[in-house]
């Protein structure tokens, strides 16, 4: 048997969560974060792509979507800090009968607003989005957009045909926008219903109209919560900023980065114009640019930015992928970047 370790998480100190292809991690420090303490392994032997955090209305909850190689993909939650966890004989998140579909990854969780606690998201391949309205107890497929007349034409990304972002509107509650590689961004209006692509001047440099209306390869995308007209993007050919909610978008790396070419994308929690990349030398060739690892910083939404390397491998080709990169929520606020070779 595998021995897992345990964490005493109190108020005030940092939790992180980190999810590998062999099980989920939790690390624990207090807010000088000079010291951390490491819970875990949890799903040992299992891939888990997608961890969450829940603390609304009083909870303390886990969230994590696992797959096991023999029963495949569930969503398991825990309410001590990972000693326990919950799993349903029969898995929660699941496609009606009549779409022919099976569930293969479950991509992100996502708690929705202060204001509704027990809404919560999900996000899974084939490109889907599931919801619940009672804390996770039970979900129900969005067919407003698994239903969307594109669909048929949606075609798989080098990782799968996934619904990997959900971010709330946090002014507007009938607002929501997703990213799905590789289709692009999508928005509804009116609580799920209907949806629209919104993709004017993203490229799509390995598709005929380099300017489509859908069929971008959006890799993640990041909104600060104050700003919920502002949003960002990692894209498959370029680093993204819309001002009005999506409805267009400008390149705002293009002559500025090493690359265009990365995965995750993060934003400072208390400054809307702070975000940090991690890039790659292109799609072709995987790998740290020049062989030096590093995160790219932008204190003006895009307008300049900045390398940050110290404390960073230098020579090492290392990758970090579209989870892989979150920040914490205090003031000197920590940034946290994973690779898909195991350091964080």
């Amino acid at each position: 048997m595998v021995a897992v370790r345990q964490l005493a998480v109190k108020d005030g100190d940092v939790l992180l969560l980190v999810g590998t292809m062999k099980g989920a991690f939790l690390f624990r420090s207090g807010a000088a974060r000079t010291r951390w303490e490491v819970g875990g392994p949890y799903f040992p032997g299992q891939a888990v792509y997608a961890l969450a955090y829940d603390g609304r209305d009083g909870r303390r909850r886990l969230w994590a979507g696992n797959t096991s190689e023999h029963w495949g993909p569930t969503l398991s939650s825990s309410d001590d800090f990972g000693r326990a966890w919950a799993t349903p004989e029969h898995a929660p998140v699941r496609f009606p009968e009549d779409t022919g579909a099976a569930l293969r990854r479950i991509w992100q969780i996502r708690p929705g607003r202060a204001d509704e606690p027990g809404t919560i998201y999900c996000g899974v391949e084939p490109a889907a989005l599931f919801e619940s309205r009672d804390g996770g107890v039970t979900w129900s497929l969005v067919r407003g957009l698994y239903d969307h007349p594109h669909r048929p034409r949606w075609m798989p990304g080098g990782g799968g045909l996934a619904l990997h972002t959900i971010v709330p509107d946090a002014a507007r509650r009938e607002r929501l926008f997703v990213a799905i590689s590789a289709a692009g961004v999508y928005r509804t209006d009116d609580g799920g219903a209907t949806w629209r692509p919104l993709n004017k001047n993203v490229r799509a440099d390995f598709m005929p109209d380099k300017f489509p209306e859908f069929g971008q390869c959006v890799h993640k995308m990041a909104m600060h919560p104050s700003r919920p007209q502002v949003l960002f993007q990692q894209n498959h050919c370029g680093v993204y900023r819309s001002d009005n909610a999506a409805e267009d978008w400008i390149d705002i790396g293009e002559g500025k980065l090493p690359s265009r070419f990365g995965f995750p994308i993060a934003v400072h929690p208390h400054e809307p114009e702070t975000i940090y990349v991690a890039l790659e030398e292109s799609d072709e060739f995987r790998v740290s640019v020049e062989g030096h690892f590093a995160v790219l910083r932008s204190r003006d939404g895009g307008g300049s930015w900045q390398r940050l390397s110290d404390g960073l491998p230098q020579q090492a080709h290392l990758v970090a992928l579209r989870e892989g990169m979150a920040t914490d929520t205090l003031e000197d606020a920590g940034i946290y970047v994973g690779t898909s070779t195991g350091q964080v």
